[in-house]
C-alpha cells in the first residue's frame, strides 16, 4: 500500500473522497483542498483516469520534521529520486507552505532542487537532470507545514480538469471539475433534465453528457499525458488493462435532456463546436436565448448556470438590474425546477428577491463562492396567515 494525497476545488472535498473510495482507495482522510489516503497502484491508475473531481493525484515518497532551510535539503538528498525516474528526464520543483517559518519560497524551492540533482550527480557519474519549468517530465511537489515537510511525486501531469476536449475557449471559463462537483452537489442524475441558459463554452453540458453516458473523464486525454508513466512504478499492462475496461463501459453518443442557451452567439458557437470536438454532435439541444425570456423545456428539472461576478467595469451595475429581473423570470417560468447559481457575487442573494434553500462555499480557483440553490413551486411559499 502506498500514500497519496489528491487536491480538488476547495469545498468539493466530500465527493473527491467518494471517488477515491470508488477507486480503490482507504483509510480517506478530507483536508482543505483534498484528501489524503492509502492505496495500491490500481487505485492511483483509476482516481488518476475516473475521477471527475481530483485536481492531481500525487505519490508520497518522504516527510520529516525541519527547523531551516539545511534540514529540508538534507531530507531530500536522502530520498531514492534515481530509483523513482532517469537521469534524461527533466523535472521541476513546486512548493506550497501553510505557517512555515522559511522566509522564501523560491530559496526553499532552489535548494530541493539541487537536492535531487546532488543526488542524481552522486549516482550516474555526475550527470545531473536538466529542470524545464514549461513542461517538464517530472513534478515535484513538496508541502512545508510550520516544522514537517512532506515530498510529492505527481502522477498526474497537466491538472486533471484539463480534458481535452474544449478547444473553442472563452473568457474566464468553469474549470471542467468544478462544474462536475457542482452537477454531484445539485443531485443531478443522468435522465434528469438539465438547463445551462449561459452555457459559454460548454462546460456544464460537456461534464453532464460525459457522465450519462459513462465515459471516464481520462479517456479524453492522450494516455501519454499522464505523469505516471514516466515513473519507474509504471505497470503499463495495468494502466493498459484499466484504460480498456473504461473504454468498454463507454455508450454511444446519443440525444439526451441537455439545453444549452446563451445571449451571446459567438458562446453558442463555442458550446457547438466543444460538444462536437468531443463526439457529443447532437447530444444537447443548444441554440440562443436570453434567460429573462426563454421558457422551462419541461415541467421539471435542474438548472445550472454561472453569471457573472461583476468584476468588469460598468457589469457590476448591470447585473444589479440583472438580479430582480433574474428572480421575477424564475417565479413565473421555472415552477418545479431546481436551480443553482454559483457566484461571488454577495448581491445575488438579496437583490434576486427569493430565498435559497442552500448556500454551499466553493471556490473558483482563489475566488471564494457560494452555490445557491432555489427550489421553485408554483404559487408563494409564505405559509398561510
Amino acid at each position: 500500500m502506498e500514500s497519496f494525497f489528491s487536491s480538488c476545488p476547495r469545498g468539493l472535498e466530500a465527493p473527491l473522497a467518494e471517488d477515491i473510495v470508488a477507486a480503490g482507495g482507504d483509510a480517506v482522510r478530507i483536508v482543505p483542498g483534498g484528501a489524503m489516503f492509502s492505496g495500491d497502484w490500481a487505485s492511483c491508475y483509476r482516481l488518476n483516469l475516473e475521477s471527475r473531481i481530483a485536481t492531481r493525484v500525487l505519490w508520497r515518497v518522504g516527510q520529516g520534521s525541519y527547523r531551516n532551510e539545511n534540514d529540508v535539503f538534507r531530507l531530500a538528498s536522502g530520498l531514492d529520486w534515481p530509483g523513482w525516474f532517469s537521469v534524461e528526464q527533466t523535472l521541476r520543483v513546486y512548493v506550497t507552505a501553510i505557517k512555515s517559518p522559511l522566509k522564501s519560497l523560491e530559496f526553499i524551492t532552489l535548494r530541493i532542487k539541487d537536492a535531487v540533482c546532488d543526488r542524481f550527480r552522486d549516482t550516474n557519474a555526475g550527470r545531473r537532470p536538466s529542470v524545464d519549468t514549461a513542461n517538464p517530465d517530472v513534478r515535484i511537489h513538496a508541502f512545508l507545514t510550520a516544522d514537517a515537510v512532506t515530498f510529492y511525486l505527481d502522477t498526474s501531469g497537466e491538472p486533471l480538469y484539463l480534458r481535452g476536449q474544449k478547444h473553442a475557449k472563452v473568457q474566464a471559463p468553469l474549470k471542467e471539475n468544478l462544474a462536475a462537483g457542482i452537477l454531484r452537489l445539485s443531485g443531478w442524475q443522468p435522465g434528469t433534465p438539465l438547463l445551462d441558459p449561459m452555457c459559454g463554452s460548454g462546460t456544464f453540458l460537456l461534464e453532464a453528457a460525459q457522465m450519462a453516458l459513462d465515459i471516464a473523464p481520462g479517456l479524453s486525454r492522450p494516455a501519454d499525458r499522464f505523469a505516471l508513466i514516466r515513473l519507474s512504478t509504471f505497470d503499463a499492462a495495468l494502466w493498459r488493462q484499466l484504460r480498456a475496461a473504461a473504454q468498454k463501459r463507454r455508450q454511444p453518443p446519443r440525444r439526451l435532456p441537455l439545453w444549452g442557451r446563451d445571449l451571446s452567439a459567438d458562446a453558442v458557437a463555442r458550446t457547438v463546436q466543444n460538444l462536437a470536438a468531443a463526439g457529443f454532435d447532437g447530444v444537447a439541444d443548444v441554440a440562443q436565448g436570453n434567460l429573462l425570456d426563454i421558457l422551462a423545456p419541461t415541467a421539471q428539472g435542474i438548472m445550472i448556470a454561472n453569471p457573472p461576478y461583476g468584476e468588469r467595469i460598468g457589469e457590476a451595475d448591470e447585473l444589479a438590474v440583472f438580479y430582480p429581473l433574474l428572480g421575477n423570470a424564475m417565479k413565473s417560468r421555472y415552477a418545479g425546477w431546481d436551480c443553482f447559481f454559483l457566484s461571488a457575487d454577495t448581491r445575488l442573494p438579496k437583490l434576486i428577491g427569493l430565498r435559497a434553500d442552500h448556500r454551499t462555499p466553493l471556490y473558483n480557483g482563489a475566488l471564494e463562492c457560494r452555490l445557491y440553490h432555489y427550489r421553485m413551486i408554483a404559487g408563494s411559499r409564505r405559509p398561510p396567515n
